[in-house]
């Protein structure tokens, strides 16, 4: 296992600098899979539970190859893009390592985007080919696709021409259903023949681990989505180091719910079991609770992944004491703060003692901070870990300078995991990574003297009430501590007195009997006065992002509007 401390502590500046010692692989993913898949062709790969699908690596392979000959066949060549717009689903994992091993470069597309917000991607990178399910939940993205694209219904398959998305040639869908315009996926599963296996390997060699492999679009909580690219070298990389935290081996098997359109799922899930050929196991198309802890039991999981939404999900789910849960060991809670309350409570009834928590962002491939097995209780639970091998981290303040230990500021990085650049977009990417290389974040971290980081808000969620600086995660942590609160989301709402004001969105538990001065009374005991908020409101959901982000600024416009009504 990789060892991710150095000896140059205490620290006394919010500087720390990831170990060195581990090398890190030059290989292209295709090379890599390859290499696994050939030494490991038995082991067990993948298990996609809603489709029947259950293949060792030697079939992955086999489908892999097909799909990489049938994507050459229609022409795509290395550096073209091609959109994957799809829950999950084993089309989604042969489209990741198909176009990887043939260096085009796959575009992941939020399952939940809109026709325009569809053109926005496919328009923004220049997709020649798409590649998308029927349908999932309330979208018909076959629909959709036609309100796009009228010229499709008389369109002959693979000889598309549209006006709105001139660069776009095929639209590949998934299902045996045949629709004007489009192909099927399926077809382009093609025998792989000495001559296809020639040309694979031709291409393969003609790969660089640097070339880009992969544009994620930024989730788009905030302003419109910005498609990170990224390599090779990114994203193999991060993966490999998350699966040698987890202590991955060929025996485990990692249970993901968590979309694979988002790195969390794609990089950190389907990725990182490859590394030490474990298997990958998808319960279904998105996030059920009780179909996730169905999987688990039934296939004997070692890993779960989740975002602390999920697993707040599962844990209250009504028949959750049914399932044996004991073959859990590890796995990763990502994608939004991890509640100190939520992690105790895997820990000890999940069984999840080695689970760990990571931290970064897209830009990031996406991990620079990840917690370690073997560390103290508290910084397992309290922090986000210290920066992984090859990762710079430094905290600073609005004026460029490292704070001092225990200060809060932003959070910034530095390394191999750092993206190429927002595609097409030297503007933002320039916004976002400075002349030096460093990565700002946006989000607001504290380092102690051993490098461990806490995450304590967003530069843009801190609410200001007076000249007081108040950071929605402290009071956050304090309301999940409270036996009858579920769920609870801070933050600021505009105030002519005081700027803002502390609003908190509360879920509580089944069968609760609490009111507003319950939770007032509960935080004033534990809290300055400015720091309770003046706005409570219960609620059974929040607005939130495909991936389990909740979206605050929503909630921060429907609070305005709802308070600004009960003024007029």
């Amino acid at each position: 296992m990789v060892k991710q401390h150095q000896a140059q502590l205490p620290l006394t500046q919010s500087e720390y600098h990831g170990v060195t010692s581990t090398t890190l692989t030059d290989k292209t993913i295709g090379q890599y899979f390859d290499d696994i898949a050939n030494t490991y062709p038995d082991n067990l790969a993948v298990v996609v539970h809603h489709q029947q699908i259950r293949w060792n690596y030697r079939q992955y392979q086999a489908k892999i190859d097909a799909l990489a000959t049938g994507l050459l066949t229609l022409g795509i060549e290395p550096g073209d893009r091609v959109g994957i717009w799809s829950p999950n689903n084993i089309e989604w994992c042969l489209t990741q390592f198909a176009t990887a091993k043939i260096g085009a470069i796959m575009v992941c597309i939020n399952p939940a985007y809109r026709p325009e917000e569809l053109e926005y991607s496919l328009s923004n990178v220049g997709c020649r080919a798409v590649i998308c399910a029927d349908k999932f939940k309330s979208s018909d993205y076959l629909q959709m696709l036609n309100e796009l694209l009228p010229e499709l219904s008389t369109s002959t398959a693979g000889k598309l021409t549209t006006l709105s998305l001139p660069q776009l040639e095929f639209v590949i869908r998934m299902g045996t259903d045949c629709t004007p315009g489009m192909l099927n996926f399926n077809d382009l599963l093609l025998e792989v023949n000495d001559d296809a296996q020639h040309v694979l390997a031709t291409i393969a060699d003609s790969l660089n681990t640097h070339d880009a492999i992969n544009i994620q679009f930024t989730s788009g909580t905030t302003g419109s989505p910005k498609g990170a690219t990224l390599s090779h070298h990114n994203i193999l990389n991060n993966a490999y180091l998350v699966a040698d935290a987890m202590g991955f081996t060929q025996a485990d098997k990692l249970c993901m719910p968590v979309p694979l359109y988002h790195c969390f799922g794609m990089v950190l899930g389907s990725l990182a079991c490859v590394i030490h050929a474990s298997a990958a196991v998808y319960p279904g198309e998105s996030f059920d609770p009780l179909t996730t802890l169905q999987v688990i039991a039934n296939e004997r999981c070692t890993a779960l992944h989740g975002v602390p939404t999920m697993f707040i999900a599962e844990l209250e789910h009504p028949q959750f004491n049914r399932f044996d849960l004991s073959s859990l060991r590890t796995g990763i809670m990502a994608g939004a703060t991890c509640p100190e309350e939520v992690m105790r409570r895997v820990q000890e009834l999940m069984y999840m003692t080695e689970v760990l928590i990571g931290y970064g962002q897209t830009e990031c491939s996406p991990l620079n901070h990840i917690t370690e097995i073997n560390s103290p209780i508290e910084k397992q639970v309290l922090t986000v870990g210290r920066a992984l091998p090859h990762t710079e981290v430094k905290i600073i303040n609005e004026f460029g300078d490292v704070v001092a230990i225990g200060q809060p500021g932003e959070v910034c990085s530095r390394g191999y995991c750092i993206m190429q650049g927002y595609w097409n977009d030297p503007v933002k990417t320039a916004a976002t990574i400075d002349s030096t290389g460093w990565l700002h974040s946006g989000d607001i971290g504290q380092m102690d003297e051993l490098g461990y980081v806490q995450i304590v808000g967003r530069i843009k969620d801190m609410i200001i009430r007076g000249g007081e600086n108040i950071y929605p995660r402290e009071i956050e942590e304090k309301l999940y501590s409270h036996k009858d609160v579920q769920d609870a989301a801070v933050f600021g709402v505009q105030s002519d007195k005081y700027g803002e004001e502390v609003c908190a969105w509360i879920k509580v538990r089944a069968n609760a009997d609490i009111t507003e001065d319950d939770i007032r009374h509960f935080l004033t005991e534990k809290f300055a006065y400015f720091k309770v908020p003046r706005y409570i409101k219960f609620v059974e959901q929040y607005p939130m992002t495909v991936t389990g982000k909740i979206q605050k600024f929503k909630m921060r416009e429907l609070m305005y509007q709802e308070l600004h009504q009960a003024i007029n």
